[in-house]
C-alpha cells in the first residue's frame, strides 16, 4: 500500500535534556496527568511518565508532539494502563 503525501508519517522520538524537560514527539493522544504522572497514547503504546513537578509545557496534537517539564523520575510504557476515569464516570459506574 503506497504512502499518500496527505498523511504524516509520524515518528516516536523522546528527547530528555537533564531530568528536567523532556520532548515526546509520535503522541496520539493525551491521557490523564497530574505533577507526579502523565499519562499518553503514543504510536509504540501507552507511555507513563513519573516524576515531581510535571507540568505539560506545550501539547501541540496535531504535530503528536508533547513537551513536559519538571523532574523526570521514570519514563515507562504500558499496555494494560488504563486512563483514569472522570468524577462522572465513575459515579455511573
Amino acid at each position: 500500500m503506497a504512502n499518500d503525501d496527505k498523511t504524516p508519517v509520524l515518528r516516536h522520538q523522546i528527547t530528555l535534556f537533564d531530568r528536567e524537560e523532556m520532548t515526546i514527539d509520535g503522541v496520539l493522544s493525551l491521557g490523564s496527568y497530574d505533577e507526579k504522572e502523565i499519562v499518553m497514547e503514543t504510536e509504540h503504546g501507552m507511555l507513563l511518565v513519573k516524576g515531581e513537578g510535571l507540568n505539560i509545557k506545550q501539547l501541540n496534537l496535531d504535530k503528536s508532539n508533547v513537551i513536559v517539564d519538571g523532574l523526570v523520575k521514570s519514563i515507562t510504557y504500558d499496555d494494560a494502563v488504563h486512563v483514569k476515569k472522570g468524577l462522572l464516570e465513575r459515579f455511573l459506574k
